[in-house]
């Protein structure tokens, strides 16, 4: 089972080559949220996804929630992903399908409960991925990616086995849980900020334990 690996909050080019040459399948470019590890500014993420090798899949992590804003802000960036952080009016990503259709949707559910399993379900069928995080978007400041907290991987799972669209796993990933975290849920990919890096720079001692533990 090749499981994909996302390397997210990449804040340079510098770390965008680490992560291709540890195998990364896709990085995660962080434009601004309302907290959280990462944010880059939206010109630093163009520049990074210009110069990302054309297989790279490359992330644009918005906390917007208007189509228009959202499509706007990811021609500007140039990414051929798009990952929406936070819930989005009905109707959204049928708009975005129509504004830029040649990026793929991956939308982010935060797992709270079993109850998330049917907001996935109802995701699954307007997007290309999910990826399911730990963030607390009822929050009097929203939590939206980037805490270091799990969740509760059964409820995971529960969601991978009920959708028939990719689904990434992400929160509070390491190299000493990683293989457990696979085991359990089983996604098509996981997601790795905090636990690859030291003082906020991407940690090359800690990705390749990351990448070994994953079986990369």
């Amino acid at each position: 089972m090749i499981v994909h690996l996302k390397v997210c909050c990449i804040a340079n080019i510098d770390e965008a080559e680490l992560a291709v040459a540890h195998g990364a399948h896709a990085i995660g470019l962080v434009s601004a949220m309302p907290s959280g590890p990462g944010p880059i500014s939206d010109d630093l993420i163009a520049s990074i996804a210009a110069e990302a090798p054309r297989k790279l899949r490359t992330f644009l992590l918005t906390s917007r929630t208007d189509a228009d804003a959202i499509a706007a802000q990811v021609m500007r960036a140039g990414t051929n992903t798009v990952q929406i952080v936070d819930a989005v009016p009905p109707g959204t990503h049928a708009r975005l399908r129509d504004l830029i259709p040649h990026v793929k949707l991956v939308q982010v559910v935060h797992v709270a409960g079993i109850e998330s399993v049917a907001d996935a379900v109802a995701n699954a069928a307007e997007v290309d991925a999910l990826l399911l995080d730990s963030g607390n978007p009822f929050a009097a400041v929203k939590e939206l990616g980037g805490t270091g907290r799990t969740h509760d991987w059964s409820v995971s799972r529960a969601i991978v086995e009920a959708v028939g669209i990719p689904v990434y796993l992400a929160g509070g990933l390491r190299s000493s849980n990683v293989a457990e975290a696979v085991e359990r849920v089983r996604p098509y990919g996981v997601d790795v900020c905090s636990g690859v890096r030291t003082d906020g720079a991407l940690d090359p001692e800690k990705l390749a334990a990351f990448c070994a533990a994953l079986g990369g």
